[in-house]
């Protein structure tokens, strides 16, 4: 039996917990999947399984392999479809995406990727928080943050231009500030836990300002301090992707309009490397980058 052969009884011994189920799905012995593993831990000198009488489980060497197997088996999987003629891209891809943008400004793209690649079954998992992708074994992120992780790939979709903005019932009732040091003196609304996102830099008739907000109401989501910003709660600091929409249709107003807001880290998708991309994800990354080419949500609000 090659190495291929042995990573994938191992990995089949680790997916089923014990020993005879992995037999079962091999359509082996039971001795014959445990003669393999320990000829394979023998070669390998280390013990990759803690054994007992009821349930196998991973040793650190253990689970450290079994990462590498499924990735260099995946490889090879990946390898040969890529050369088919005319293959289609097919299997699960699994995609981080952050709350607000992914509801509002990439979810409602999928219905024509979907269409385009019926073979791929999308599963689609929203959060803002930095998903390590080598850890939860995710596919591809799309990010509107810096990136920290030099292991990743990435691709530059779009550049990400801030914008502060209100409501006019805010405005009405508290004013319009009109320099940045105005700011102090309104409720702006800020990100939890994302202490540089709080601090706004201008440039304007005065020079560079910055200032660092100190704001009664935070939120970890954006989505939530739009919601808040709509409602007339306070003045936001949002990428104009996300409020474009509502400046365009007037329920938010642009505010100190003549003062260049720093724009943010560009939105990217990133993925882990590989000596052979992932046609799934190829064509997925190809397809975002197709669509900010020309973004509908320019058009009108999502």
């Amino acid at each position: 039996m090659d190495r291929q052969e042995t990573m994938g009884v191992f990995l089949s011994v680790v997916e089923e917990g014990d020993f005879s189920a992995a037999a079962r799905r091999l359509r082996m012995t039971p001795s014959a999947v445990s003669k393999i593993v320990g000829r394979l831990e023998s070669r390998l000198g280390v013990r990759l399984l803690q054994r007992s009488t009821r349930r196998i489980s991973l040793t650190a060497e253990g689970s450290t392999y079994a990462d590498s197997a499924r990735r260099i088996l995946n490889d090879i999987k990946e390898a040969e479809i890529a050369i088919q003629p005319g293959a289609e891209p097919r299997g699960r891809l699994r995609v981080s995406l952050p709350s607000a943008f992914g509801h509002r400004l990439i979810v409602p793209l999928l219905p024509a990727f979907i269409d385009r690649y019926p073979a791929i079954e999308l599963e689609l998992m929203f959060t803002d928080a930095i998903v390590d992708l080598l850890a939860e074994e995710t596919d591809v992120a799309v990010r509107v943050a810096a990136q920290s992780d030099s292991r990743l790939v990435v691709r530059r979709l779009a550049p990400n231009h801030r914008v502060i903005c209100a409501s006019a019932r805010y405005l009405e009732k508290h004013g319009t500030p009109m320099t940045p040091g105005d700011l102090q003196h309104h409720t702006c609304l800020g990100i939890t836990s994302r202490g540089g996102l709080n601090i706004w830099e201008f440039d304007g008739p005065e020079g560079p300002q910055s200032m660092r907000i100190r704001s009664p109401i935070e939120a970890n989501s954006t989505e939530a301090l739009r919601r808040l910003a709509l409602a007339g709660v306070g003045i936001i600091r949002m990428s104009e992707i996300l409020v474009g929409p509502d400046i365009r249709v007037g329920r938010l107003t642009a505010l100190l309009t003549e003062y260049n807001h720093h724009d943010g880290p560009p939105i990217c998708a990133v993925y882990p490397p590989g000596r052979i991309l992932s046609p799934r994800v190829r064509v997925f990354v190809d397809f975002l980058a197709e669509q900010f080419t020309n973004p509908p949500w320019l058009h009108g609000a999502p």
